[in-house]
């Protein structure tokens, strides 16, 4: 017998997880990959956050409640797993915000 029909025949792989999807580019960085996950007020909030504001002076700033900014900054603590200040801090230091 031939060593190809000895040889055991394994499954199909499933594509992985990390491999990008046709025609998609693939992130440089990991913060990079969290940025799409982001809507476009969360971002501007962790912008406010970053530079130093409080929720009122975000709030203010944006023509927002400070419990829309509560709420927002909440989701982007569930969305990208952040529980402190300084974590958000640095995640909008890596986009650039």
């Amino acid at each position: 017998m031939s060593p190809a029909l000895t040889a055991p025949i394994s499954a199909p792989t499933a594509p992985s997880a990390e491999a990008p999807a046709p025609g998609a580019q693939a992130p440089t960085a990991a913060s990079e990959a969290d940025a799409p996950a982001l809507a476009p007020r969360e971002r501007e909030t962790l912008r406010h956050i970053a530079a130093g504001c409080t929720y009122l002076q975000a709030a203010r700033q944006m023509g927002l409640s400070k419990h829309t900014v509560d709420a927002y900054l909440r989701r982007i603590r569930a969305k990208l797993n952040i529980t402190t200040t300084a974590e958000m801090t640095r995640l909008a230091i890596s986009l650039g915000l």
